[in-house]
């Protein structure tokens, strides 16, 4: 888990009062929501690290906000971006970052490509860059930007995306509604 999750999730443990900020305005385009798990393997000099979580995803590659919270409702993170400007708050505060892919290694401990996801979640390859689907006897998915989406369970809401460059990371997400 990030330290900056972990930072969020020790203090609003600890005080019960400390708080995410208000999300911001929604932004416009797609809206998802569901549960998430991260698990990175272990890398010379880090051990494994997992994360689960509750996630919503608003709006587009260019303009959104990805929020973490815990099963009860506390607020870990949240992430929103728009041209110039990527910000992740936690009850520790606001921290500014230069790109998405910086913001997502802090949030959950490796990059993970937020543009593509959501095309990802709607079980397409994102149009930015180059993907290869799978032939049989691999199951339905496909393969872009160093990443396996396993689509096997997409009727069932559910998509997993593997790294395989090292260390290993796998997303799973269950969505709450099909997409």
């Amino acid at each position: 888990m990030s330290r900056a999750v972990a930072a969020a999730l020790a203090a609003a443990l600890l005080t019960a009062c400390a708080t995410v900020p208000p999300p911001a305005p929604t932004p416009a385009g797609g809206n998802l929501s569901g549960r998430m798990a991260v698990r990175v393997d272990a890398s010379p000099g880090q051990p494994a690290r997992s994360l689960s979580a509750a996630f919503e995803l608003q709006g587009a590659p260019e303009r959104g906000r990805f929020a973490l919270s815990t099963p009860l409702g506390t607020m870990l993170a949240q992430a929103r971006w728009s041209p110039g400007d990527v910000v992740l708050a936690t009850s520790q505060g606001e921290t500014p970052y230069p790109d998405l892919d910086t913001l997502t290694r802090e949030m959950l401990g490796e990059t993970v490509p937020v543009a593509a996801l959501f095309d990802w979640l709607q079980g397409r390859p994102w149009p930015g860059a180059a993907s290869v689907v799978n032939q049989p006897p691999a199951g339905p998915g496909f393969r872009q930007l160093g990443w396996s989406v396993d689509l096997a369970r997409f009727a069932d809401a559910s998509i997993a995306a593997v790294r395989e460059q090292a260390p290993a990371v796998s997303v799973r997400i269950k969505l709450d509604r099909a997409p």
